[in-house]
């Protein structure tokens, strides 16, 4: 017999409260009816609250993800994802710099420098 929505719920909590070492204040999260009940048995001093909008922090937090599937589109499986996953992230951060910590002058030079070394890996790779 299979594990009910309120018991995924309560082992999803229980694993994001874990590694915290204080208890939190409030609780966010969407209105998944189960993440009530659950947030209740788990922790029931802390305050649930369930908003459209109050989640997105954590909504925020899954978007480069969705950028770098809606790269490939689709997957033929979840370990082809990952792997695709984990090489894709290092590579996208190379072309992303930090640009609202540097001037329009010096992130053309760091742009420049920075497609010249990946010539250079593509250069070797290739021979």
């Amino acid at each position: 017999m299979g594990f009910g929505f309120g018991d995924a719920a309560r082992r999803f909590f229980r694993k994001l409260l874990k590694g915290l070492r204080y208890v939190p204040r409030v609780i966010v999260s969407d209105k998944l009816a189960s993440y009530q009940v659950a947030a209740r048995e788990v922790l029931p001093l802390v305050t649930h609250r369930r908003s459209k909008y109050l989640n997105n922090r954590a909504e925020n937090s899954h978007q480069p993800t969705g950028v770098r599937e809606r790269v490939m589109k689709r997957f033929a499986s979840p370990g082809q994802a990952q792997r695709f996953l984990f090489a894709f992230g290092s590579i996208r951060q190379h072309f992303r710099p930090p640009r609202h910590l540097i001037s329009t002058p010096e992130w053309r030079t760091e742009m420049t420098n920075r497609f010249a070394v990946w010539n250079q890996i593509i250069t070797a790779a290739a021979a």
